[in-house]
């Protein structure tokens, strides 16, 4: 990638906690969630904005991370060496607060508007800056734990006549081998996934093998996150691609993964391995290896979205995404207008400078319940 062109000039940053209702609560393994709350990033210089959002839950049950520990991370971290420290560029960002040990997604949200600050800067689309090929994205859609086999089964029939290209279900031990069997009777021919949480434990190996029979594309993250040998044995347990998510929490990790052969599909998601230059070199690592690849959603507003469906115009993601309409999630987005699903199951990349999308300020003052700022 070769970018030319003014540097990246910052005068003051904004920290947005933001609160929204689902259109439905959302259960995996590890809990359910009714609203989304977020912590939104505003990077202010040279008379552009750029904005991004952390992917952190507001529990600790997908990663150690949450919406608290980020704000305090970004407001009295991350925030202040950025303003202390020159960039030319937003790839120089991770150095930037190298100091900082861990806290990914705080990381990924600041980065995030520094790409979309520098994009707008140079007056060119986000996808188009990081080299991307297409102009839309396949969208499959994560279906969380129901209520009852049959609102799943109506759950299934809603997304496929919406168009998504393939459907990912959330399971936990007491809710997947006989429910997915009721739902592969139904829906024979559908693309299917399954997707643990890390809810497993090598003792349920006997209830991962019956998985094999389902046809199922790939089961993601069955056991715990720092598992990568036990995850090793069990793909060699099973015909079943194994992809992780919650273990490859940076590019060091995905390369011990494929090494150990402890997954064969990667799910990248930007805000878990420390934002987008990181994704950039995980996206490079797998296409190299010849590994397939998607993008992880995290119950994203527009703005994440936007950084999702950017990345995923990259040439090395070969399989349909966790990028779904807004609507999937939202009565009103932040951003106008919101992400649609197009007839074939895709999304369209946004073509406007930097992420593309435009943000809806009063909708986003209406969801906002803190807000702090930092100037130089």
């Amino acid at each position: 990638m070769a970018y030319n062109g003014p540097a990246l000039e910052i005068e003051r940053v904004e920290l947005r906690r933001i609160e929204l209702p689902l259109v439905r609560p959302f259960e995996t393994s590890f809990g359910r969630d009714v609203h989304r709350q977020a912590v939104l990033t505003t990077v202010y210089g040279g008379g552009a904005v750029g904005w991004g959002e952390c992917v952190a839950s507001a529990t600790p049950g997908y990663s150690a991370e949450t919406v608290q520990t980020a704000w305090h991370v970004l407001s009295d971290f991350l925030l202040p060496a950025l303003l202390e420290t020159p960039l030319e560029h937003p790839s120089e960002a991770p150095a930037c607060w190298a100091a900082v040990r861990g806290h990914p997604m705080a990381k990924a949200a600041l980065e995030a508007a520094l790409w979309d600050l520098y994009a707008r800067a140079h007056d060119r689309s986000l996808a188009d800056l990081f080299g991307g090929e297409r102009e839309t994205v396949p969208s499959g859609i994560s279906l969380g734990i129901a209520p009852s086999v049959d609102d799943l089964l109506d759950w299934i029939d809603e997304a496929l006549d919406r168009g998504y290209q393939r459907v990912k279900l959330k399971i936990k031990p007491g809710w997947d081998v006989d429910v997915l069997e009721t739902v592969r009777s139904r829906f024979s021919d559908v693309d299917l996934m399954v997707d643990a949480n890390a809810a497993y434990t090598p003792d349920d190996i006997d209830r991962l093998r019956r998985l094999d029979d389902l046809g199922l594309m790939m089961i993601e993250q069955p056991y715990a996150g720092d598992d990568l040998l036990d995850h090793a044995r069990l793909q060699r347990e099973l015909a079943t691609p194994i992809c992780l998510d919650e273990s490859l929490a940076s590019v060091h990790a995905v390369e011990q993964a494929l090494d150990l052969d402890s997954c064969r599909i990667v799910n990248l998601k930007q805000g878990r391995v420390g934002g987008l230059t990181n994704a950039r070199r995980v996206h490079d690592l797998c296409r190299d290896q010849d590994v397939p690849l998607w993008c992880g959603g995290m119950l994203e507003t527009g703005i994440g979205r936007a950084v999702n469906v950017a990345l995923a115009t990259l040439p090395g993601f070969t399989l349909p995404h966790d990028l779904s309409a807004s609507e999937r999630y939202y009565q009103r987005d932040v951003i106008d207008p919101p992400f649609e699903l197009n007839p074939d199951g895709t999304l369209t990349a946004p073509d406007g400078p930097g992420l593309g999308v435009e943000i809806d300020l009063d909708r986003v003052d209406q969801v906002t319940v803190d807000r702090v700022e930092l100037a130089r």
